[in-house]
């Protein structure tokens, strides 16, 4: 359900959505930024919570660089099975996401796993299971990894201060890394000093913000934002789309794809027999018409040999991983 904001808190979440700084007192900062006052600042800010168009305030971690494997997973679940296997899918605690689509192909979901081999292993054991076949469909590139909404146009979809795409190497964490990630995963709380509630014992203020900036730097963590409920903001139009792309376009669509306004997720994936799909995307739109537009457009570009559009049938799962950092 869409819900109506003020043009405050439109500026708000948009704001939140950049990052919250490195200081003790953040929200002093944004009042700044949007012209506002600090407590104007925190109550809305707690409003929007409330009332889940803010999920969370929280560290967007790239798992990537903590040394995870990930994947796409698909499956043909015959509707009998769906609540079963949607449980025990669901129970894996390297499931983020979880939906159903309309289909052949009706369940997706994303999988995190310490290596290639448990992904594997994992799948295997979800097939043996239930008598079905897991595909994994794992990133080759990626173009664009960019979730952020824009609350304020009525036009725009997203906000295009597009970031940099996530480093795919490991990073070396030493200690005091890890326990300030561990420290992040509990979320921030709206108060005048958020971050106090997260330093390690132990650690000064001080010192979890050098950490911090480290962590930014190096890209372990991307930033420490709101993440925002998309639906209740009104985008409620999505679909994923899959193309077939030959691997000479593939890098010119990739890119033509991630610079358009309604695309949050771009990838290139590797393919399975009888799924030559290899370019997938996200779009997001206040209706189907916005979709329907970046489609037409890129269709013209002469990429594409075929596609799949694969509309959300049901939300199954949504929840950020918790990893174990000590």
């Amino acid at each position: 359900m869409t819900l109506p904001l003020t043009d405050f808190q439109k500026r708000l979440c948009n704001r939140l959505q950049r990052g919250l700084p490195l200081c003790p007192e953040p929200f002093v900062e944004i009042a700044r930024d949007i012209d506002s006052r600090e407590t104007d600042v925190l109550t809305e800010t707690q409003r929007l919570k409330e009332v889940g168009i803010i999920r969370r305030l929280a560290a967007v971690v790239n798992h990537r660089a903590l040394g995870f494997s990930s994947t796409l997973v698909t499956a043909r679940v015959p509707e009998e099975q769906l609540s079963q296997v949607g449980a025990a899918v669901n129970a894996l605690p390297g499931v983020s996401h979880n939906y159903l689509r309309q289909h052949r192909f009706n369940m997706w979901f994303t999988l995190q796993e310490t290596s290639p081999a448990q992904v594997q292993a994992t799948l295997s054991e979800l097939g043996s299971k239930f008598g079905i076949e897991f595909h994994s469909l794992p990133v080759t590139r990626i173009f664009k990894l960019d979730v952020r909404f824009d609350a304020e146009s009525d036009d725009e979809v997203l906000l295009q201060d597009v970031e940099r795409v996530p480093k795919a190497e490991a990073v070396e964490l030493d200690e005091a890394h890890r326990r300030v990630l561990a420290a992040l995963q509990r979320g921030l709380n709206v108060t005048t000093r958020p971050f106090d509630a997260l330093v390690p014992k132990g650690m000064e203020l001080e010192t979890m913000f050098a950490l911090l900036d480290e962590l930014l730097h190096r890209g372990v963590v991307r930033r420490l934002a709101a993440v925002l409920n998309h639906h209740k903001l009104g985008f409620t139009a999505n679909i994923m789309f899959a193309g077939q792309v030959p691997e000479a376009r593939i890098a010119e669509a990739g890119r033509w794809l991630a610079h358009s306004g309604t695309v949050s997720h771009c990838y290139e994936r590797e393919t399975f027999e009888g799924w030559p799909y290899n370019l997938f995307a996200m779009l997001h739109g206040r209706t189907m018409a916005q979709i329907q537009r970046t489609l037409d457009h890129f269709g013209d570009t002469g990429h594409i040999q075929s596609f799949e559009l694969l509309p959300t049938q049901a939300e199954l799962k949504k929840k950020p991983i918790r990893h174990s950092f000590l």
